[in-house]
């Protein structure tokens, strides 16, 4: 599985809905610690400019004459309007760095945005730009890994907001010798074939349980077969790797088995086991059929048959 892909899959996982809405809970904690701030700054910048009135009436009600205290008044009152400078910068440095406190239409927005993201990020008018600009606005730094664990890639995302992730994401490889858990694969298809499953099912259930085949694909009843064949797990079918023989130990028949016996096509077997005209079953699907055909059910067909077979021509 090519890494960009992983990357991909980790990103659209990471905004589903519900993380979305975690995020957004968290940046409402974000947004009331910012706003406790900002009373405080109204606070000082209140209290400097009530000191800055004050050195102003003070400096106006000095008499004239008294230049000695009239400069000194002035003086305070110079720092003290400095000071209102001073605190109004610090300020708006501060509300430049803090994050932008979002209004309830904004968050519904983001929300929305968020939830759209997988649809926004595979659809086919957005171009690969686009993709690069939304990891750049979500994603700060994503870290890769590949020896760390066998058969898995260890990834490290640092997202725009300070929180860090990390996540083991399993590879899709060329060969099974570089599988992540080859003994748990091995040992799970060892438990579905001792529970006569067939290689078709093995391969479903495999599917199902989210194991992945070499490659990246699903699991498939020749991919299973494959790897029963390496490992010397034997097939459950009844005759094993050899033909259906004419009759069963049980004394059952065949498809074959029962064709020849009644002198007709092993698809018209079938479709007398479709119809109910015989009787037959398999261990599990997949597994050949056994049917159970009596001499006087032989006979009977066949004279069945043969009267059928005498109709035709003579209707012809």
């Amino acid at each position: 599985m090519p890494i960009d892909a992983l990357v991909e899959d980790v990103l659209l996982d990471a905004l589903a809905p519900d993380r979305i809405a975690i995020a957004l809970a968290a940046m409402g904690h974000l947004e009331e610690e910012s706003r406790q701030l900002e009373r405080q700054w109204a606070l000082r910048r209140e209290r400097a400019r009530y000191e800055a009135e004050r050195a102003r009436r003070q400096y106006d009600a000095v008499e004239p004459e008294n230049r000695l205290v009239a400069r000194s008044l002035e003086r305070t009152w110079e720092e003290k309007l400095r000071a209102v400078e001073e605190i109004d910068r610090e300020h708006a440095r501060w509300r430049a760095e803090e994050p932008l406190v979002l209004h309830e239409v904004d968050r519904a927005s983001l929300q929305a945005l968020g939830e759209n993201l997988p649809r926004i990020w595979r659809a086919a008018t957005t171009s690969p730009a686009d993709q690069k600009r939304i990891l750049r606005f979500i994603v700060r730094e994503a870290i890769l890994d590949q020896k760390r664990a066998h058969g898995q890639v260890w990834l490290k995302i640092i997202w725009q907001t300070d929180a860090v992730s990390e996540h083991c994401l399993q590879r899709r490889v060329h060969t099974y010798r570089d599988y992540v858990d080859l003994e748990g694969l091995r040992r799970r298809i060892t438990e579905l074939n001792a529970a006569n499953k067939m290689d078709k099912e093995i391969a479903e259930t495999l599917n199902r349980e989210g194991f992945v085949a070499a490659r990246g694909c699903a699991f498939k009843g020749g991919n299973v077969w494959l790897l029963r064949t390496r490992w010397g797990i034997p097939t459950v079918k009844i005759n094993g790797i050899d033909a259906n023989p004419p009759q069963w130990p049980d004394g059952s028949y065949s498809i074959q088995g029962a064709a020849a016996a009644l002198g007709v096509t092993p698809q018209t077997i079938f479709d007398y086991l479709a119809r109910g005209l015989l009787a037959g079953h398999q261990l599990t699907k997949g597994q050949p059929w056994q049917i159970d055909l009596s001499v006087e059910q032989i006979d009977r067909l066949r004279t069945h048959l043969q009267r059928m077979r005498r109709s035709r021509k003579e209707a012809s």
